[in-house]
């Protein structure tokens, strides 16, 4: 069973920065691609951010483009968010998650964690 745990939530001022941190156990070929997900008060769950294994493909949702940076670093089994230029409305509760492919796609991703808190203040 995969796990992931996410950390680095909290409350920041609008424009501040925040960084995510998503440690997964031990990984395997059936779920090399991680991506984080965020679910606002009173909406869906949506698409943030995406990275393969080798980091080489990576997507962005256009809400968080030029603004948060996906990561990863495999050998401490860690992903990251950083996240920059933060709005209020980047205010959501926010969700690592690992599967087969590098998508946007909330449908492909198996594996969840619990998430974390972003409040961004205005």
């Amino acid at each position: 069973q995969v796990q992931l745990v996410e950390s680095g939530g909290g409350l920041v001022q609008a424009g501040g920065s925040l960084r995510l941190s998503c440690t997964f156990s031990e990984p395997t070929l059936s779920w090399p691609s991680l991506a984080w997900f965020r679910r606002a008060p009173g909406k869906e769950r949506e698409f943030v951010a995406s990275i393969s294994w080798n980091s080489v493909f990576t997507y962005y949702a256009d809400a968080v483009k030029g603004r948060f940076t996906i990561s990863r670093e495999n050998g401490k089994k860690a992903a990251f968010l950083q996240m920059d230029r933060l709005r209020s409305e980047d205010t959501a509760m926010y969700y690592c998650a690992a599967g087969p492919r590098t998508t946007m796609v909330l449908a492909d991703y198996e594996y969840w964690g619990q998430g974390t808190q972003v409040t961004v203040s205005s």
